[in-house]
């Protein structure tokens, strides 16, 4: 199986590669497990709990907490384990997580695939509703209820925020 950490970051000079960790609507957290080279089992989520949209990892990334640096795929579909996305960044959810007593940043870049008709149109992730970012770090903080993790939330940014911070996680 490929190794997708190696995959290169940029597809071209607006659009990242994601891959596909857990598909939307999975109600496990799955893990590409690089020595393996195989998608592993990282966590059940809490009863009823599903990803919204396809979370996966942006490819020849390093993020402080030493993983790839995360994204959320919004788009319609559902895709599954595996598959490489296309995509333009649109936004950035800054945050600071502590665990163990240690504190460290641990972004979520938002993109939308460039093959996504319905997602096209959006172009900065601090336009979509209020509500739906307050049900997304709502998200975030019930997959880490049941771990000694405590979120903090530094803000949402837009596209330039979300370029940047991967041209400088990019190894």
């Amino acid at each position: 199986m490929t190794n997708f950490l190696k995959i290169p970051t940029w597809a071209d000079d607006q659009s990242i590669y994601a891959v596909v960790e857990t598909p939307r609507g999975s109600s496990c957290k799955l893990d590409f497990d690089p020595e393996l080279r195989v998608f592993t089992l990282a966590k059940p989520l809490t009863v009823g709990l599903t990803y919204p949209y396809d979370w996966g990892f942006i490819p020849s990334t390093e993020a402080e907490d030493g993983d790839p640096l995360d994204v959320l795929v919004i788009h319609d579909a559902q895709t599954y384990p595996g598959v490489v996305l296309r995509c333009r960044p649109v936004g950035i959810l800054e945050l600071e997580q502590q665990s163990k007593g240690k504190k460290e940043r641990n972004d979520r870049v938002f993109a939308v695939p460039d093959r996504s008709p319905l997602e096209t149109d959006l172009q900065d992730i601090r336009h979509i509703p209020a509500r739906t970012r307050q049900e997304l770090e709502q998200f975030f903080h019930a997959t880490n209820a049941l771990e000694d993790k405590k979120l903090e939330f530094l803000g949402w940014r837009g596209p330039a925020r979300a370029i940047k911070t991967i041209k400088r996680l990019s190894r």
